[in-house]
């Protein structure tokens, strides 16, 4: 087993199956060492987490949408990059919180997702990131996430 697997492991937590695009599009893309997902959207055991923090939904709830969102982008990561050790580093990651008019804690929200980057990746989780709000997203979902990793070679 991989670290990152055994990471996920020992945090409780399992990689989902990558989500299938819903349109005409990629889950995925891959140039050079460069890999890019498409947006992944926080479905939790087949559920779709909606709503909108500072309104109908917390911070604390928004946080673990990001948290349930990265999983599925780990998954994406993972198919993409041959498996997560494959995984060099996180470059970019951008975190998209559905808000209620004058909420400004979606960097708080993101901390869900860039956190369990780190602990399931070590340093190569570490990246630059953005975190905006959205006044909405697709299906209502609380948050969306994309990325840009590196993989390594071999």
């Amino acid at each position: 087993m991989s670290g990152a697997l055994d990471r996920l492991r020992a945090l409780g937590l399992t990689l989902p199956a990558p989500p299938a695009p819903r349109g005409s599009y990629r889950a995925w893309r891959r140039s050079g060492a460069l890999l890019v997902t498409a947006g992944v959207l926080p479905v939790d055991a087949g559920t779709l987490l909606t709503g909108r923090v500072g309104d109908d939904r917390t911070v604390e709830e928004g946080v673990r949408a990001a948290r349930v969102a990265v999983l599925s982008l780990l998954a994406v990561l993972a198919e993409g990059a041959g498996g997560l050790d494959r995984i060099a580093q996180m470059v970019l990651l951008q975190g998209w919180v559905r808000s209620a008019p004058g909420f400004t804690a979606q960097p708080q929200v993101v901390d869900g997702a860039s956190d369990l980057l780190v602990a399931v990746l070590g340093e190569a989780g570490r990246h630059a990131r953005v975190a905006l709000g959205a006044a909405e997203l697709p299906l209502g979902a609380l948050c969306e996430l994309q990325a840009t990793a590196e993989v390594a070679d071999g």
